[in-house]
């Protein structure tokens, strides 16, 4: 066949050549195809009941797409009404449009969810839950949602800057951080300290410096959690506050981490 090419001059040679670069594209295209195939499906829940984070939700949307499409290893579709969530978190529609989890970004209230203890046993089926800042702000009058997601958001002072400590530098969100992450953000403080109940991914040893009496105290607060939800998992931030948060490309790593981990594409089980 070279020594065809060869002799026969430039036509032989031009056709045979783009035969033979075509073949790559069609390999990558098949490629492609099987990524999209077999990765994960995710439902991001933006619908609010309570104060509405606008400007980070719109700013989430657009950085979770980013991530999903950087990582190839899951697809976003979007759940942002109350109608929505009525048709969408139900377990007979999870399973028929084959969901392997949901991302409550920054939702607030009772948001509407049709049957909850169904969907928490979904979850609990092997499905993954992402839970980002305002989820904890989420079902107040709901204990086993609270159970789930690990904690409840109690209140917040004012923005301020934190130097966050990392407590498992083996876990896919936390792994790029050095020891301490310093960012800032709206912080959130919890009515209680689940350490006991979850992992604990990053801390404060110390009351942020946000304007409230108890501003600058020692103690134990928790920033980012993961754990292991009956055969699910469970990843939660509370940062997330700010846009000029989910622009800050070890934010962006810490989210695609944790999502990943609750796939269960990443890391080893919690434990807790």
């Amino acid at each position: 066949m070279r020594t065809a090419i060869y002799w026969t001059g430039g036509m032989t040679a031009i056709l045979l050549f783009g035969s033979l670069n075509a073949q790559p594209v069609k390999e990558q295209e098949n490629m492609e195809q099987a990524k999209a195939r077999n990765a994960k499906h995710l439902l991001v829940v933006t619908h609010t009941a309570g104060f509405r984070h606008t400007d980070s939700i719109e700013a989430g949307e657009k950085i979770l797409a980013e991530l999903a499409k950087q990582s190839g290893r899951f697809t976003l579709s979007y759940c942002r009404t109350a109608d929505e969530v009525q048709k969408m978190l139900t377990p007979q529609y999870l399973n028929e449009y084959r969901f392997d989890g949901v991302i409550f970004l920054n939702t607030t209230g009772d948001i509407g969810i049709p049957d909850l203890k169904a969907f928490l046993e979904w979850l609990k089926g092997g499905k993954a839950f992402i839970g980002i800042h305002a989820a904890t702000d989420t079902y107040h009058n709901r204990p086993e949602y609270i159970e789930m997601i690990g904690g409840e958001f109690a209140y917040h002072g004012q923005q301020t800057k934190v130097r966050a400590r990392v407590e498992d530098k083996n876990h896919p969100a936390v792994a790029h951080l050095a020891p301490e992450w310093e960012i800032f953000d709206e912080i959130y403080l919890f009515k209680e300290n689940t350490r006991d109940k979850v992992k604990v991914l990053l801390s404060l040893d110390h009351h942020p410096d946000d304007g409230t009496p108890n501003a600058g105290k020692p103690g134990d607060y928790l920033l980012a959690w993961c754990r292991d939800y009956g055969k699910g998992r469970v990843f939660y931030t509370a940062l997330g506050h700010r846009v000029d948060v989910w622009l800050n490309p070890d934010y962006q790593k810490h989210l695609l981490g944790g999502i990943e981990w609750a796939l269960g594409l990443r890391g080893a089980e919690a434990k807790k």
